[in-house]
């Protein structure tokens, strides 16, 4: 490495040391007052802000700027302006403004609205994000936006994610007040998002229309060795791959994001890293970068880093584990049990705030991970289950039934639980166990929401998360609000108690994936939403609107444009799918099948010279084989192209989206049987893509 790791990190940022040292005093302080508090920022202060960050890119070999933001496409955005500002001698001078850094005017005409305006109606800002920092990438200023119609409404991820977590940190701090803990200023929330992702030569990526044009394998029949033998998690790191990890680590810790761990995963060519913890937006926006990173740095070694949530059928797919805590200004995480009685109260009444939030806006949670390719994960023994529940462990699991139950708890060294009086056990070891079939679990001080898919934003789900938990705050504030003092220890346990009475439901610490909890959890009420057409019209339920409406998180017309955009997306996703899988089997696989039988057939003609019968040769059964294999094939795809057809004359986008999932899903599975059977009995010289064998072993 050039240069050791503490010059390294964070070398391509506007941190808070650059600002420090670039800014006049009382700028730095403003600045900080407004990242800090929320607070107004001055254009005096953003000028010089300004000027700062253009000298310190300049010094770094930027030439541009861009407004870096994240419209509903499921990536980012950019539009790259120079510094140069003509003189009018012939001669250009750099210059950046501070209206310039805060504002910028893209055109938001063909970004996703869900209706939201009409496409003639163009204009766009993108808004300055001040509490996550600028940074260089590729000679340009990346400066985080918001981005927002010309009439106001929310047009990206960014802004009801900002709006999310003041709403939090509102009923967080008022909550905590309520408790007697009135030090607290603020409240932030935090995120580590585990990433998922497989890595595949890029020579025979390229020969693959599927992974061109889907990002997933739609054939390919399953190679002789997959991950049954269990040796590839954990396991050492092969010499392609490790130089990837280093220049992967390298190129995201230049760029301030805080890489920590990698490893194997448990399906060939697949991997994982994980971040350290940090506050949510920065998290969302370090997360994308990531992504991005990933790709290009794979590009770069010769190979292709695929992020779809199932890109091989027979084994896992990927997914992102989405690391929820709650912090104080003061450093102290709120789902931490602590050491004290009070810390103790404290922590159950966020604890359980949690609980009921899930319990209660379990729908959300489970809309915030939906997409067509999280539904060929969610469920299907890789992944947690399409219910979501929450795991606490067993220990956990019996403190709340002693409140409930009004008892003492006796666990680890028999320690008595009494709220405000005794100390929970101290989680010298874990408190609780890793269960990795439960989408929402109790990891002894966060809780891990196991269900996002490997290429979803985390913004979503931390969107809910944020809005669902202050709802619950508020609500618990309401009931405290007016007690005197002297009750208020009683009335917190009358509340915690009647808040696990209400939600254990929710609290589940078993196996996932059987059956038994598929009805056991029906029997609870439990949504089991299993796909994205069943779960996004729970979105636009009165409930849910409510929520979202009551903290300003979305008006209803954005709530209402979200919805029509992510099933647009649904549709749209698979159309492709079918469409590219029509064009492979018509183009390449049918081919290869002729021409094999046609060498077949050959080899039958020159034993028939001298056999009398050749009709139990292996030539002749297998060109029966093949040949019937042909037939299912054609008549297959021919009901694929034609229900393919029908879903697009839908108008209405949820119906569209159910004969999507319905009809042509099914249609493209059962073109699969034939074409991955067929595929397994061609000789490698005449297949016309790379085999699973080849994809999956070849780094």
């Amino acid at each position: 490495m050039a240069q050791n790791i503490p010059e390294l990190y964070g070398s391509l940022v506007f941190n808070d040391k650059i600002m420090r040292s670039k800014l006049p005093k009382d700028m730095y302080k403003a600045l900080k007052k407004t990242i800090q508090n929320g607070t107004h920022l001055e254009l005096d202060v953003a000028n010089s802000v300004a000027v700062a960050m253009k000298e310190w890119a300049i010094d770094n070999g930027a030439t541009h700027y861009t407004h870096w933001f994240q419209p509903m496409t499921n990536v980012t955005a950019e539009k790259h302006d120079s510094f140069i500002s003509p003189t009018g001698d012939g001669q250009v001078i750099m210059d950046f403004s501070g209206k310039e850094l805060v504002k910028g005017e893209p055109d938001a005409s063909s970004f996703p609205s869900g209706g939201l305006r009409a496409t003639f109606e163009a204009r766009g800002y993108t808004a300055w994000d001040p509490t996550s920092p600028a940074f260089i990438k590729d000679r340009t200023l990346y400066i985080p936006t918001a981005f927002c119609s010309y009439s106001g409404e929310a047009l990206d991820k960014k802004t009801p994610l900002l709006r999310s977590m003041e709403t939090l940190n509102k009923e967080a701090v008022h909550m905590l007040h309520l408790l007697g803990n009135k030090e607290v200023k603020h409240v932030s929330t935090t995120v580590g998002p585990e990433q998922e992702y497989f890595l595949i030569d890029k020579e025979l990526y390229c020969q693959r229309k599927d992974l061109i044009f889907c990002g997933r394998t739609l054939i390919g029949a399953p190679a002789p060795k997959g991950q049954e033998m269990e040796d590839h998690y954990f396991g050492s790191l092969k010499p392609r791959v490790s130089e990837y990890m280093h220049d992967l680590d390298e190129e995201l810790w230049k760029l301030g994001i805080p890489a920590k761990t990698k490893h194997n995963e448990v399906a060939p060519a697949q991997h994982e890293l994980a971040p350290v913890f940090d506050t949510t937006n920065v998290a969302v926006d370090h997360n994308q970068l990531t992504m991005e990173i990933m790709k290009k740095v794979a590009d770069r070694h010769g190979m292709v880093c695929l992020l779809h949530e199932k890109p091989f059928e027979g084994i896992n797919g990927s997914g992102k584990h989405n690391n929820w805590s709650m912090i104080t200004d003061s450093g102290v995480n709120l789902l931490d049990p602590g050491r004290t009685p009070a810390e103790n109260t404290q922590f159950l009444v966020f604890l359980l705030a949690v609980i009921k939030a899930v319990d209660d806006y379990a729908d959300l949670l489970r809309i915030s991970v939906a997409s067509p390719g999280n539904d060929h994960r969610l469920g299907a023994n890789e992944a947690p289950p399409a219910i979501v529940s929450v795991f606490l462990g067993d220990e956990l699991t019996e403190v709340l039934k002693t409140i409930e139950k009004d008892t003492y708890f006796s666990g680890q060294n028999a320690i008595q639980m009494d709220i405000g009086a005794t100390v929970l056990p101290h989680f010298v070891k874990d408190n609780t166990d890793r269960n990795r079939t439960s989408p929402f679990a109790f990891t002894g001080n966060k809780f891990e929401f196991r269900m996002l898919g490997s290429a979803a934003s985390v913004a979503n789900p931390n969107i809910v998360l944020n809005t669902a938990v202050a709802e619950v705050l508020r609500q618990f504030a309401e009931k405290l609000e007016h007690i005197p003092a002297e009750d208020m220890e009683q009335a917190v346990h009358n509340l915690l108690k009647a808040t696990i009475s209400g939600h254990k439901r929710i609290i589940f610490n078993g196996n996932g994936y059987t059956d038994e909890w598929v009805e056991e959890a029906q029997k609870r009420g439990l949504f089991n939403l299993k796909t994205t057409p069943d779960a996004l019209p729970e979105f636009i339920s009165e409930k849910n609107v409510a929520l979202f409406t009551r903290h300003h998180i979305f008006t209803k017309g954005e709530l209402h444009s979200r919805y029509e955009i992510w099933l647009e997306n649904y549709t749209k996703t698979l159309h492709i799918e079918a469409c590219t899988m029509a064009e492979m089997v018509q183009k390449d696989l049918l081919p290869a099948i002729f021409t094999y039988m046609e060498q077949v057939a050959h080899t039958a003609s020159l034993k028939k010279a001298v056999l009398d019968d050749i009709s139990t040769t292996s030539e002749a059964v297998l060109l029966r084989k093949l040949t019937c294999l042909q037939d299912g094939m054609t008549e297959a795809l021919e009901v694929l192209r034609t229900d393919t057809s029908k879903a697009q004359t839908y108008t209405d986008i949820l119906t569209a989206s159910k004969a999507y999932q319905t009809t042509v899903l099914k249609d493209m599975e059962n073109l699969r049987k034939y074409a991955d059977e067929a595929e397994a009995l061609l000789p490698e010289s005449l297949l016309p893509y790379p085999t699973y064998d080849k994809l999956l072993f070849s780094i």
